[in-house]
Formats: structure tokens, sequence, C-alpha cells
């Protein structure tokens, strides 16, 4: 594969493969467009270089074909306006076939096309070979810049790039910075490394978890995913979240982190609330003995005070997950008190990564983004490599 940044496109027509999964409310407005900003500068050397640059992406799930709430068309005003509102952004009411081939060979230099959401066929995520084939006819460079479909084999993440060959494919510079940064933590890390994971399900984490013991130094556990070790452990946890069939696994996981001399930090105070709602009632408490009744719904004083002790001696840190519910006001605190002790971690020299949909919501919602070394745009892809998974995005490019 090629460097991007080496790679000159002049006279070039690059089919990128970007992530413009973006949310939108009733009115096809985009309510967070951190991922299309992501790749922006990744499409700006393609043009600044003098080539032109033909964008997929899928949007959505959609079940039955094309369908109107999940068509590409209602980002294309503010992608024209992302890439500073002189660039001319067309679009193809399709992702394949003749609207699509006529557009992208009378697109000029500097000139962008988007094509309709490739998830309209169901061969996408089927990885299937001649729809991928299709796809490649379209441009003459292939560039992955889709680090949150990387876990994906499907046919623009994957296939595709059996059909460009090694000088002609290559990762833009978001899934560069994306897998450097996956990389340093995982293979090249500074110790002491602690692992923020938090969350409402040990379940979900648990390989995350395993493959961690034999990198991190110290684990901390925050979420509704901690009450199951607390009670694994005999602990009493009230109307807590827990996951009853867990338990015996949260107990293996406390036993090989000590054969592995990994510390697996729990919280040891809870904010407890008596029901899942913003104006419920509060307390502060320790997290064994929570009263009958009483839910923990986000870490305590005592446990903040710990944690960012933790973090503060840290030179790698990975977050993945939020320490309560911190979409409530009233339990928001343990998540934005850990997101200050990184950040201020970051400040002091270390190198933090921060990812998952919800860890990446908590830093954007404290203003702190800027403050980490990096937040990656992938939860999935990043998750699975984490947990030791090759992903096939990166792979097939590679």
């Amino acid at each position: 594969m090629s460097k991007f940044s080496d790679f000159n496109f002049k006279g070039h027509k690059a089919l990128v493969r970007v992530d413009f999964n973006v949310p939108l409310d009733e009115a096809f407005n985009i309510t967070d467009d951190t991922r299309m900003a992501a790749t922006i500068p990744t499409i700006k050397k393609i043009l600044a270089d003098g080539g032109s640059a033909i964008l997929m992406s899928h949007l959505g799930r959609p079940k039955d074909g094309p369908t109107d709430k999940f068509s590409l068309k209602h980002l294309v005003t503010h992608l024209h306006e992302l890439l500073g509102g002189q660039t001319k952004v067309f679009f193809a009411d399709n992702c394949i076939g003749g609207q699509a081939s006529l557009t992208a060979n009378m697109l000029r230099a500097g000139e962008v096309l988007l094509l309709e959401n490739l998830r309209f066929y169901k061969e996408e995520e089927a990885g299937d070979e001649a729809f991928a084939k299709k796809l490649s006819t379209i441009g003459d460079v292939y560039v992955n810049d889709a680090f949150g479909t990387a876990h994906r084999a499907h046919a623009s993440t994957a296939v595709i790039a059996k059909n460009f060959d090694t000088n002609n494919k290559m990762f833009g510079l978001l899934m560069e910075a994306e897998v450097n940064s996956a990389e340093k933590v995982l293979h090249n890390t500074e110790k002491p490394f602690t692992a923020i994971i938090g969350g409402a399900k040990v379940s979900d984490k648990i390989l995350i978890i395993e493959n961690l013991l034999e990198r991190a130094t110290d684990i901390i556990i925050g979420g509704g995913m901690a009450y199951t070790f607390l009670k694994a452990r005999g602990g009493k946890i009230g109307a807590s979240l827990c996951e009853d069939d867990r338990l015996q696994t949260a107990l293996d996981i406390l036993e090989k982190a000590k054969q592995k001399n990994v510390s697996i930090h729990l919280p040891e105070t809870s904010t407890i609330a008596d029901k899942f709602a913003a104006d419920a009632n509060t307390q502060d408490c320790v997290s064994d003995a929570i009263p009958d009744g009483w839910m923990g719904l986000d870490i305590g004083a005592k446990a903040i005070g710990i944690f960012s002790e933790v973090i503060g001696k840290s030179k790698t840190i990975l977050w993945n997950g939020p320490m309560g519910v911190f979409e409530m006001e009233k339990f928001e605190n343990g998540t934005k008190q850990i997101a200050l002790a990184v950040a201020n971690a970051t400040s002091n020299g270390a190198f933090s990564l921060v990812g998952g949909g919800d860890s990446v919501a908590a830093v954007n919602k404290f203003n702190l983004a800027t403050k980490v070394s990096y937040v990656s745009t992938g939860g999935g892809a990043l998750l699975e490599y984490f947990e030791g998974k090759i992903l096939p995005g990166i792979e097939a490019v590679k």
C-alpha cells in the first residue's frame, strides 16, 4: 500500500470510503458532524494535489433498499460548508451504474462527488465481489478513511481493495491516525498503563478486559458493570444493575488480574438514587452496602479521588465507557471528573486515547476533546481492535 501523505493525486479520481453515518433529526439536520469533519483533511489533500474525490458511505440501517430518510443527499449542503463553501459537490442518486459512472467521468480536478447510500444494496453488507468490482470502476485510486467500519467485511471496506494494485490503495489521514494511536496503546505502551472501562454490561466488555490483562498495569471499572463485580465479591448492591449470569465471569477476571499483577479498581463509593430518574433522591454510599430499593447511578466522591490518583500516575490511558448515567445532570459528576483527570494526565505528558460512543460523547459534552491525545471515531472498530481481533478493512489495504 502507498502512504497517503506521499501520494500525489494530480489527475487521479480517488474513490474514498468515508464514514458519514451521522445522526439526523426529524428535519434531516445533522445533530453531530464529528465523523464528517474528521475526514475533511483527507478530502482536502486530494483536491489540493489536483485530484477529484468520489465519496462513498453508508447511513443508518435501511432494510428495504432506497429510503428517503437514509439518503446521503441530506448531507450535501453540510459537506459543501465543511469544505469551505467554494468546492463543487455533486451528488449521484446511486452508488453504481449509469449516473454514478457518468458523473464520476465528468468530474474535474478539485471537485467532489458523493455517491448514494451503499447499504441501499444488500450486496454491500454481504461483501459481494461483483458489487465491489462495480464500485471499483468509478475511481482509479482507493482510499479507506472509514475507521468506524473497519471491523466490517463489507464490499466497500474490505472486498473492494482487491481491485486496486498495491500502489493505488491506501489509508486516508483519519484511518492512519486511528491505526497509529490504537497501535501505540496496544503495542508501544509506556507503563503505567491504565485502562478505564465503563458502561452497563460486563458481557459487552469481557473480551477487551481479558486482552488488557496482558498489557495494562491498572484497570478502572465504573458504570453499571461495576455492580456485577461488587456483587460477585459478596457486596450488597440494592437495585443496581447486575448481570447475575456473569458473576462467575467477574470473579474469574479478578482472579486472573491477581495472577498477572494487574490492579483492578472498583468504585469504593457510589452516588445512589431511589429511582432511575432525573428528579430522584440521591446520596453518597459505600458501593457494596447499598440499601434495598436504591441503585448506584454514578461513582461517588471517594471513588473519584482514588481513580483520579491512579490516572494521574499513568503514562498511557485508554478510556472506553462512562462512569455513570452522565446524560442526567445529577449523575454526570463521576464521568466529568474522570474526563478532567485524563485531561490533566495528558497535559503532564501521558498519551490518552478515548474511544467508544459514550466516552466520546462525554469528552465532547465537557469540552475536553482537545485536551486528550486522541479521540477515536470508531466505537465498535476500536473495541474489536482492543479485543485482539483482525479488522478486515485494515487487512485488505495492508
